[in-house]
């Protein structure tokens, strides 16, 4: 019952942003009564946290699957798999990135997994950069998220979000060549 309140909270949460949603309108969208909500959930924070900590997972799996098949080959199969959302009917934005801009206190509970988030990309991204010969993979991995960031808030201002991401892969292989790692395609 808890993950179908946050698989709609998730879907109106993208559509209309999290602020704008309250949890009378989730519960109306799902059709559950407050005392239900307030069984699993002790306020709409709470709800926001289990929302992206799903999230959290969702990419966690990912990673995990793309580790154990061997990892990303090449640059432009990390740009789409960066980038891989953002080409989806629909698209609108990263959750984590509209999530942190909805709370801005650093010290608050959805902050904190938006900082896990971030945390996992990055050493995932470090990890990837590190096996290629980066000199400096922590550095990196952070300039390749400012990359991904940027272009995932194009992808959602643009009415081509495929471009976007054919030019994330032009920059992620310019940013690769002149960091000196192996296999830039």
């Amino acid at each position: 019952m808890s993950d179908a309140i946050v698989d709609v909270a998730a879907a109106l949460f993208a559509e209309h942003g999290i602020r704008a949603v309250s949890a009378d309108r989730v519960l109306e969208a799902a059709g559950y009564s407050k005392v239900t909500f307030y069984r699993h959930f002790p306020s709409k924070d709470a709800l926001v946290v289990a929302y992206l900590e799903g999230e959290l997972a969702r990419v966690r799996t990912l990673l995990d699957d793309a580790a154990a098949a061997g990892g990303p080959g090449s640059t432009t199969e990390v740009a789409a798999a960066l980038t891989e959302e953002m080409c989806r009917p629909h698209f609108r934005g990263c959750p984590f990135i509209n999530a942190a801009a909805e709370y801005p206190d650093p010290e608050h509970p959805v902050r904190r997994v938006v900082s896990d988030f971030r945390s996992l990309m990055t050493g995932a991204i470090a990890g990837w950069v590190r096996a290629r010969g980066a000199a400096d993979p922590e550095r990196l991995a952070e300039q390749i998220m400012m990359l991904r960031d940027g272009a995932l808030v194009a992808g959602y201002l643009s009415s081509e979000p495929g471009l976007v991401a054919r030019e994330l892969a032009g920059s992620l292989d310019a940013l690769l060549a002149a960091a000196g790692v192996r296999d830039a395609v």
